[in-house]
């Protein structure tokens, strides 16, 4: 059980750096607005500052977003604890907490959120790792509990 919550934790905090070393990263490097290429013609790198949601929805409401964050993160924090014996659970709750947390910084620290990943064939919002975290563990989440017999 140790090792198990031990590994959780370390992916949790291994997710939140990275992801702030790739936000610190393209900040200094990238200006604001700014576009340059990743992928060839498939992602750039794009600085953006997001005071928003996707597609900059609910812009500039801080105090709503701390309030949503706070409230998710205590029920995600409740939901470790309590499924911190089943590791199938356990490891997307990980990514859905350091995606949390990821942004979260950013909110606090910056009223913004930096977003960079800028997908080149198709009309879709900019986002970071963090984004990329939480979607990627409520999809494997609802994957899990759709494949549940009871």
């Amino acid at each position: 059980l140790v090792v198990l919550v031990l590994g959780a934790l370390l992916l949790t905090v291994i997710l939140i750096v990275a992801d702030q070393l790739v936000k610190h990263w393209v900040v200094a490097h990238i200006a604001l607005g700014a576009s340059q290429p990743f992928l060839g013609n498939l992602v750039a790198l794009t600085n953006l500052h997001n005071d928003g949601a996707a597609w900059s929805i609910l812009a500039g409401q801080q105090w709503l977003f701390t309030v949503i964050t706070v409230v998710a993160l205590l029920a995600e924090l409740f939901f470790a604890w309590r499924w911190r014996r089943q590791p199938r659970l356990l490891a997307p709750l990980c990514l859905i907490i350091a995606g949390t947390i990821g942004n979260f910084i950013d909110r606090l620290q910056n009223g913004y959120v930096v977003d960079m990943f800028e997908l080149l064939f198709i009309n879709f919002p900019v986002f970071n790792l963090a984004d990329c975290c939480f979607t990627v563990g409520v999809l494997w989440l609802l994957v899990i509990v759709v494949r549940e017999e009871d």
